[in-house]
């Protein structure tokens, strides 16, 4: 694996979103000299806060999994989750709600999963779930400590037997037809394939090794934090402060100086800081711009679906929605096609709402409730412009209203109290390319060894972190990517993620 050369004493760190946040935790596990410089004047990055009208919103992802590289990025300052957070693990994972009026309960333990498969969907569906899981668990132990949790120098590094076993496995093959292959309900189908969205790919284009995501999902646990989601970068701020590292809050990077290929110092709007090498989080074109070049690719990169979020403090809930709950509209293919290849909003959304007071009442003021509801919209380069969703962004908020209130919460419009929207123009202002929040698409010459490296040429002692780079886009791959530029700077000499997480914390 190539590594940085020369000194590595001081690192600095541009960003305290999840991906800065663990690698400056595996940093300092090194002994290295840690300093975080981030433009806002907290940590989170896109995993931030919101506080309004008594109401903690979570701005950023909703759904945690993968405790364990949680508990590894802890670990690497002697600590250990429970030092910092509570975190609850959820029963059901999601509520599943489809058009026909039926709905299913997605347990992760395997004994309460199977039976609820059989009562919705018959005793056949329920045998075929139960050798999808089998088949879901094997696909996580090839791919994980190869594929994913893994610095690639070469694609001839993927010249390996766990390849084969790759293979073998069918990840190779359609990701929609391969899950057909154990679970006939079109219903089913859709609870372990809607994940490959997170990835930016339709389930039926989408390799089947991105079932990796359904194994997170609907195997391994859905776990959310005390406090709210935003609690975990703090945790993690707070475990790398106390471990010794130095954090510039409201300081925006402006330039880095060099010496040849070497980054000598970043400078803020405030001040200069020396440093020995630097690891950069934020989304590429940001990261690029700062070093002064972007690799040559012979394909331009295709980004991921973005994503309307209308978050609602309201007077009353909704006692049908779980912690999570999938709203499937009747439409499906056609739905992939609008988000991904002609640029439409979908005509029949599935929708992602989640409910976290449900699990902890503290995020809302007493009798009161929190509700998040994310709706895919295609990204900026496919779909409308910035310009357009300037007009759009009201107009689609009431017409989310008007389905929401037929579907799964009638009078949610009189019963909002607190509310805010997010379209294309915020991610866009955050300096999300293609006004997506969810970066560079998994397609297969975006993935592995041909997603943008973590290293890039022209500079020798500076490292990118976070969803645009290796391994990819979500919670665990983005902390894996921060414990992977750790390693870029201070060589293989951690523990490698588990290949059977266990479970933890309380259940909800």
């Amino acid at each position: 694996m190539i590594t940085v050369k020369g000194p590595v004493d001081h690192v600095v760190i541009v960003g305290a979103g999840l991906a800065g946040l663990a690698a400056a935790l595996h940093l300092l596990g090194a002994g290295r000299r840690v300093t975080v410089v981030e433009r806002e004047a907290a940590p989170g990055g896109r995993a931030g806060l919101l506080e309004s009208g008594g109401f903690r919103i979570d701005t950023g992802p909703t759904v945690l999994t993968m405790p364990d590289l949680v508990e590894e990025a802890f670990a690497a300052v002697g600590e250990r989750t429970s030092d910092r957070l509570e975190l609850i693990r959820l029963d059901p994972a999601y509520r599943a709600r489809f058009a026909d009026g039926s709905q299913l309960d997605v347990h992760t333990d395997g004994a309460a999963m199977e039976a609820a498969v059989e009562q919705f969907a018959g005793s056949r569906q329920a045998v075929g779930y139960r050798r999808l899981r089998i088949w879901l668990e094997r696909l996580y132990r090839v791919q994980m400590r190869r594929f994913i949790d893994a610095n690639f120098d070469s694609p001839l590094q993927l010249a390996h037997p766990d390849l084969v076993r790759l293979a073998a496995l069918g990840g190779f093959g359609r990701l929609d037809a391969r899950i057909g292959r154990f679970v006939s309900d079109e219903r089913l189908r859709r609870v372990f394939s809607f994940q490959a969205l997170y990835a930016g790919v339709p389930p039926a284009r989408a390799l089947a090794a991105y079932a990796v995501i359904a194994y997170m999902d609907t195997v391994a646990g859905v776990y959310f934090p005390r406090g709210g989601m935003h609690a975990l970068p703090r945790g993690m701020a707070d475990a790398a402060a106390d471990a010794g590292a130095s954090f510039r809050y409201g300081r925006s990077v402006t330039r880095l100086e060099r010496s040849g290929d070497r980054v000598t110092a970043v400078v803020t709007d405030q001040e200069r800081i020396p440093c020995d090498a630097v690891v950069l989080t934020p989304d590429l074109p940001i990261s690029y711009r700062l070093l002064g070049r972007a690799p040559h690719r012979p394909l331009p990169l295709r980004h991921s679906p973005s994503a309307v979020i209308l978050h609602a403090g309201t007077d009353r809930t909704w006692p049908d929605l779980a912690h999570h709950t999938i709203s499937f509209g009747a439409a499906w293919k056609s739905t992939f096609h609008e988000l991904t290849r002609t640029g439409e909003l979908m005509s029949d959304p599935s929708l992602l709402i989640t409910r976290p007071t449900a699990t902890d009442p503290s995020l809302a003021p007493p009798g009161k409730h929190l509700h998040y509801v994310l709706a895919p919209c295609p990204n900026t380069e496919v779909g409308p412009g910035v310009r357009e969703w300037h007009e759009l962004g009201p107009r689609y908020r009431d017409e989310l209203l008007a389905e929401l209130e037929r579907r799964e919460m009638p009078g949610l419009g009189a019963a909002i109290e607190e509310e805010g929207l997010v379209t294309p123009v915020d991610w866009t202002a955050q300096g999300h390319a293609a006004g997506t929040p969810f970066s560079v698409a998994h397609t297969f010459p975006q993935t592995g060894p041909f997603r943008p490296r973590n290293l890039v040429r022209g500079t020798v002692n500076a490292v990118l972190a976070g969803c645009g780079t290796t391994p990819g886009v979500g919670v665990p791959t983005v902390l894996i990517s921060g414990k992977l530029a750790a390693e870029r700077i201070t060589g293989p000499r951690f523990t490698r993620a588990a290949p059977h997480p266990a479970p933890g914390g309380t259940s909800a």
